[in-house]
């Protein structure tokens, strides 16, 4: 679904990221490891395409990112839903409105999707919040519904930086399950982390492949985590 060819990706004059060759297969799940500042936000931008690289060449559902005009970009984003580390929300809108976002960018009427966003909010928790403004939300609520906010439109893979970073260990696994369910369901799951705990968790439930970036390449990580 998404391959990337010996891409490298440079930064303010020196590189980021070199040399990487990947290949994200469907209903695959993978989590991406490494210390701060060592690309793990930049590599997940390469794959839903917000970056391009320097060099390399990456590939998502057969079609070359390079090149891509606006509408196919949007297109592609529809298919891939991306959870953010700082997700932001419109605070004056409630919740529900938030989470179907996406199906109004896309040009779809919102409002015929009731059923189906009412589905969703009580998939992730939410139901009782469905009119409330993100600043009355929790972290771990917030998180829910970046996750709600980021399936909305069906996507075929889901990437999601850091969605743990700043709730606590119950509310991780749940989130957890959240991700684990959706993998379970077909979608490619792409994770980045800095939480051993949550993929020796993950592991436990789904077949979970790790990856390390380190000195600006990616090494498949050691069965010992």
């Amino acid at each position: 679904m998404i391959e990337l060819d010996d891409v490298s990706y440079s930064y303010g004059g020196g590189e980021l990221l070199s040399g990487i060759s990947l290949t994200l297969p469907p209903g695959s799940f993978f989590f991406l490891t490494g210390p701060s500042g060592a690309g793990k936000t930049t590599f997940l931008k390469l794959c839903y395409g917000e970056l391009l690289p320097t060099a390399g060449r990456i590939t998502a559902f057969g079609q070359d990112m390079r090149g891509r005009g606006r509408d196919d970009i949007a297109r592609l984003r529809q298919r891939i839903g991306v959870v953010h580390q700082d997700c932001k929300f419109l605070d004056h809108l409630p919740v529900a409105e938030n989470v179907a976002l996406p199906l109004t960018v896309a040009g779809r009427d919102a409002a015929s999707e009731t059923a189906n966003l009412s589905e969703l909010l009580g998939w992730v928790g939410l139901s009782g919040h469905a009119d409330a403004l993100p600043p009355e939300l929790s972290g771990g609520e917030r998180q829910r519904a970046a996750v709600a906010r980021a399936v909305i439109m069906a996507p075929e893979i889901v990437i999601a930086d850091e969605p743990t970073g700043n709730v606590d260990w119950d509310m991780s696994l749940r989130l957890l399950t959240l991700l684990v369910e959706l993998n379970r369901m077909g979608k490619t799951i792409l994770i980045a982390t800095h939480d051993l705990n949550l993929i020796r968790a993950a592991k436990q439930q789904v077949q979970a492949r790790v990856l390390r970036i380190s000195n600006r390449n990616l090494q498949q990580a050691g069965a010992d985590l």
